[in-house]
């Protein structure tokens, strides 16, 4: 392991926090196997089984994450580094450590349940993080969901520790926080608080987070995108938010998955931040997504899943809770999972948008300006459910670099990083539309599952090299006239329009949100500002 990783990684601390954080718990449960914690869910009424095994468990209030309740420790180690802003809300050592010291009083006398688990599948850059939390369930998440040590594990201080005590909540009047619900990262003590919410997504997010802040430090490029390889071990990346496809696409029957969400890219090459997957499953079918189908069994964890109590019978298509359905399972539940997952530099990558005025085209290649381009710009829609406040329509946003919320840093660090792979390893470039055709949301039809798997495997395997292509006369980016298995008048995203001048005024309209979202980035080069969409 570099030597510098693991200096800049334990900060300014010198005691490991974690043992603080336990010695006034009652009765503490180290390290549990997912058949125990499972047990101990059912025992303490925190969840059910299902009939196919699976753990299904509520959220309560909240069943997405909370952006406005993200902070972290502005200190000597992060005042001039973090991208302070909406995103990054500093929050003092005072408040921090006042907080710290009431949550850990909470724990007093109650059952705790520890997790010790890794992060990150290149040992050069993992992270030993040690979740304690008041739920079972959210240590078998953690378990899950993180990378699990052999066992027994060696010795080995916490790089980083995670306090989940969902029933603690913050004082807003004396505490400096939004709500009474908080999750702070503390880089200098290496701690994460995360009070007021049982939304597990919370957790992952926070080491995501860290990572984020640590790895560009070290010449690594962190990376919200899913990624798998084929049988000739060319890496694909899928970036995207959530709702767009990530998970699905990259559980490919007939690729090998390294991982669905989270990637670090070093000159060795691609590898996962973490062990498992969290996939939504709203609507999950056995025919259109049998991998992840296949993998919700005992051991998974089914968040905000409604159930018939009496016959355990799961309803996948309900969005009765929210439509932010999760299921959580270890990558390995996946068949043709990558062990350990990593893989080399990327051959192909893909730029996700679940597009809500339906006018982006379903495929189309980017230069490497507009590769560029896009990864700043981060186009989706955000889906009903995955934060809080949202409505039941898709909400069209620029999330820069296709993951703002867990970016420490400023985003021309991140898509500097990208541009210089581009041309070291000549990967090409890719954007889908995974949202509407044939009209926005509410007028068109969503872009069939299997259509996309056929332009994604017809990008990779080449089959799209010598298709003649057409310039998008708003996009300017090049769109095939004809692909394996998908009907042409699909790719033709203005003809499936059964008012092409109202495609027109929506395709205009899109463009001059990307360029009014795009002015923030004066930091970007000529060329890369050339590749702007405009009419």
């Amino acid at each position: 392991m570099p030597a510098d990783f693991s200096a800049q990684k334990r900060g300014a601390a010198t005691l490991d926090e974690s043992e603080a954080a336990l010695k006034d718990a009652g009765r503490v449960f180290h390290d549990l196997g997912a058949e125990e914690l499972i047990e101990h869910a059912i025992a303490r009424r925190e969840g059910l089984l299902a009939s196919n095994g699976a753990l299904v468990v509520r959220t309560g209030q909240f069943t997405g994450r909370s952006p406005k309740d993200k902070f972290i420790v502005r200190d000597e180690l992060t005042a001039s580094v973090v991208d302070w802003g909406p995103v990054n809300r500093p929050i003092s050592p005072r408040h921090f450590d006042a907080l710290y010291a009431r949550a850990l009083a909470s724990i007093a006398d109650q059952e705790v349940f520890v997790e010790n688990c890794l992060a990150g599948a290149d040992p050069n850059y993992s992270l030993s993080v040690r979740v304690i939390t008041r739920l079972a369930w959210h240590a078998l998440f953690a378990r899950q969901l993180l990378i699990r040590p052999a066992r027994p594990a060696p010795p080995r201080d916490s790089d980083f520790t995670l306090l989940f005590v969902p029933h603690f909540q913050a004082d807003p009047a004396s505490d400096g926080t939004y709500s009474q619900t908080c999750i702070i990262v503390n880089f200098t003590r290496r701690l994460v608080l995360i009070a007021g919410t049982s939304y597990a997504g919370e957790l992952k997010k926070s080491v995501f987070t860290i990572f984020n802040h640590l790895l560009p430090a070290e010449g690594v490029m962190p990376m919200h995108c899913s990624a798998n390889k084929g049988d000739d071990g060319k890496v694909a990346l899928f970036f995207g938010l959530s709702g767009t496809g990530k998970t699905t696409l990259s559980s490919d029957p007939n690729r090998f998955l390294i991982g669905d969400d989270e990637h670090g890219w070093s000159d060795r090459g691609v590898f996962n931040f973490e062990g498992g997957c969290y996939a939504k499953c709203i609507r999950l079918s056995r025919e259109q997504e049998p991998q992840i189908w296949n993998a919700i069994r005992f051991g998974a964890v089914l968040e905000n899943v409604l159930m018939d109590e009496e016959t355990r019978a799961l309803y996948f298509n309900s969005d009765e809770i929210t439509e932010n359905t999760r299921a959580a399972y270890p990558l390995d539940f996946i068949e043709n999972a990558v062990l350990p997952s990593m893989g080399d530099h990327p051959s192909h990558m893909f730029f996700l948008a679940a597009d809500a005025f339906g006018v982006l085209p379903p495929i189309s290649r980017l230069t490497p300006e507009q590769a560029m381009y896009h990864f700043l710009s981060g186009y989706t829609a955000k889906v009903a459910g995955t934060e809080r406040g949202l409505g039941k329509e898709p909400e069209a946003t620029f999330s820069a670099c296709f993951g703002a919320p867990f970016l420490p840093r400023r985003p021309d660090v991140y898509a500097g990083m990208l541009g210089d792979r581009l041309r070291r390893h000549e990967v090409g470039c890719w954007m889908v539309n995974t949202g509407w055709i044939g009209g926005p949301f509410g007028v068109g039809e969503r872009m069939k599952l299997a259509y996309t798997r056929s332009m994604l495997k017809a990008a990779l395997s080449g089959d799209l090299d010598d298709v003649p292509m057409a310039p998008d006369p708003v996009f300017h980016v090049l769109v095939p006239k004809r692909c394996p298995d998908v009907p042409p008048d699909v790719l033709d995203a203005r003809g499936m329009w059964p008012d092409t001048s109202a495609y027109d005024r929506a395709a205009v309209n899109l463009a001059a949100r990307f360029r009014h979202n795009f002015e923030k980035f004066t930091m970007a080069g000529p060329e890369v500002r050339a590749a702007a969409p405009g009419a």
